[in-house]
């Protein structure tokens, strides 16, 4: 992505700084700024679209935990002095989003899920077997996708990379456990945002079923499955994507507009 990535107070983000509302963009595990490009592209144009880039390799280990990087959003919401923000995340960035949602309900517009952790995942484990093993890294990564061809030898090579260091891995598996053991099941009833939720139908890493029980349990949430799609709907999917999140803000904003007039 040809955006200059901004570094202050301790925190690296993209930011459109576009004059409208703030989209809050939250990466998975393995995720990075070129995983909302497509978003980036279709909003900066009507939103101020923001990526930090979540500390998960940097953090000092005893902080690591799920609660860790929602303290962390926490801090650069208010560093930044973001009113009211539109959250969308992928993966463990869903699971964040929701906890996030939960602790400051107040400076939340929206919720956008897409394959997000917080009730069921299947991914690496909580282990890495055959760490050295391209191939195994390779099959692995091509499974989030529908189409293996999405998982690109730059994006293999980037997993590979993270899980054959060792302080990077450990801090994975360390994330990973924490966000096994903060399962939001008993807490999902509490979420009073407008949520959306956009499921690839071929998603093996959080299948459809977890979107089902995701909308069963957010009392305002609707439900968007895409067909020939895995784990990360606007990598794969992304004109689909873009339409339903574009739809939903729209009405998000106008209904938020008509209560306070």
């Amino acid at each position: 992505m040809n955006v200059p990535v901004k570094e202050e107070n301790g925190f690296r983000y993209i930011e459109s700084g576009t004059e409208g509302e703030t989209l809050l963009l939250l990466h998975g595990l393995f995720g990075a700024l070129s995983n909302f490009e497509s978003i980036f592209q279709r909003f900066s144009k009507g939103y101020n679209v923001v990526i930090p880039i979540l500390p998960i390799y940097e953090m000092p280990i005893f902080e690591v935990s799920v609660m860790g990087l929602v303290d962390f959003v926490t801090r650069f919401v208010q560093f930044k002095g973001y009113d009211k923000v539109h959250l969308v995340g992928n993966s463990l960035g869903g699971h964040i989003a929701l906890l996030y949602a939960l602790a400051h309900p107040e400076h939340v517009g929206s919720i956008t899920l897409t394959g997000s952790s917080g009730l069921f995942e299947s991914a690496f484990g909580t282990a890495f077997p055959k760490r050295g093993d391209y191939e195994y890294i390779k099959r692995k990564t091509s499974d989030t996708f529908y189409d293996p061809a999405v998982a690109t030898k730059e994006l293999v090579d980037e997993v590979f990379g993270i899980v054959n260091d060792r302080n990077k891995a450990i801090r994975v598996i360390a994330t990973a456990k924490s966000a096994v053991r903060h399962n939001l099941g008993d807490k999902l009833h509490k979420i009073k945002a407008p949520a959306l939720l956009i499921w690839g139908l071929q998603d093996a890493v959080t299948p459809p079923f977890v979107a089902e029980k995701f909308k069963e349990l957010i009392a305002d949430s609707r439900l968007h499955l895409l067909d020939k799609c895995g784990h990360a709907p606007m990598m794969e999917k992304p004109e689909a994507f873009n339409a339903i999140l574009e739809d939903f803000l729209k009405e998000v904003i106008s209904e938020h507009k008509q209560v306070e007039v």
